[in-house]
């Protein structure tokens, strides 16, 4: 059997080649996906066939699964969301920056998205590397954002009053907006030393971070606004084309992403599995 493969990207991440998830993996490889995973915040795998079952057995070797709140699971498994588009919705799922579970206590360690339905062309998935854009800062912003906290919250996208309660469209594939709002909002700090890699993390997104700690929120806008700005530049950025067989594991705390609405009349399936982590220090 050849030897598995590690092919950095352009921008963040790797792709993983010679392995068959579906055969599962050693645990000689199965560490080495996990240094990349923790080296790159971001790691991709083309060619795979993997069932729901083996889907869920990949995840666990990682840790615990987070049973999602907000979207519709598949049918019979309880732990893989539904992340769906039919062709008659103008509204996708995750269509802006964005970092999953900034809005829990302990944020999610990270996502395992698989390919199941695609668009003939359309749907790609940006990821950007907070690492990288936390290390471009100048030295005045980074001395700046040294002790500051934000606010996150699940209530302006989830929540009754949220984006996607607003959006018919979005609102038939989520559901429990009540959860949302009875969610108390948290801090984190605005860069966090990471749990894995030990490198000094942009974490604020736009979806979640509400405010600065103690700030206004005019003024908690104006610094989050330059954040956001410096953070989406291309030069932070991979743009993964899916195909059949492909699938995305991601870091929530090491990357941004955005899934591109750029396929209407056509529908796409993805199934998604998040795994639980645990608190964020500076």
């Amino acid at each position: 059997m050849n030897q598995i493969s590690i092919t950095p990207c352009n921008g963040p991440g790797a792709e993983i080649g010679n392995i068959d998830l579906s055969q599962g993996s050693s645990e000689a490889d199965f560490e080495t996906i996990r240094q990349a995973f923790a080296d790159h915040g971001l790691i991709f795998f083309r060619d795979q066939t993997i069932t729901p079952e083996q889907h869920i057995a990949f995840a666990k070797r990682w840790g615990d699964i987070n049973i999602n709140r907000f979207f519709t699971p598949v049918d019979g498994y309880p732990e893989i969301a539904e992340v769906r588009k039919e062709p008659d919705q103008a509204t996708n799922i995750g269509g802006g920056w964005h970092t999953d579970h900034s809005y829990d206590v302990e944020p999610a360690m990270g996502s395992i998205l698989v390919a199941r339905e695609l668009p003939p062309k359309g749907g790609d998935t940006m990821f950007a590397d907070m690492a990288a854009a936390y290390e471009a800062l100048d030295d005045e912003t980074k001395t700046l954002l040294d002790g500051l906290e934000a606010v996150h919250s699940s209530k302006q996208i989830f929540g009754q009053q949220g984006g996607y309660k607003n959006d018919s469209d979005a609102n038939d594939r989520l559901g429990n907006a009540d959860a949302a709002d009875a969610l108390d909002d948290v801090i984190h700090p605005v860069a966090i030393t990471h749990p894995l890699s030990g490198k000094k993390i942009l974490y604020v997104n736009a979806a979640f971070t509400i405010g600065i700690k103690g700030w206004s929120r005019e003024d908690s806008m104006k610094l989050l606004m330059k954040l956001y700005a410096h953070a989406a530049q291309d030069r932070f950025v991979t743009r993964f084309e899916w195909k059949p067989g492909s699938i995305a594991f991601w870091d929530n705390r090491a990357t941004w992403h955005y899934a591109l609405n750029d396929y209407q009349g056509e529908r796409r399936v993805m199934h998604r599995i998040t795994l639980e982590g645990c608190a964020l220090a500076a």
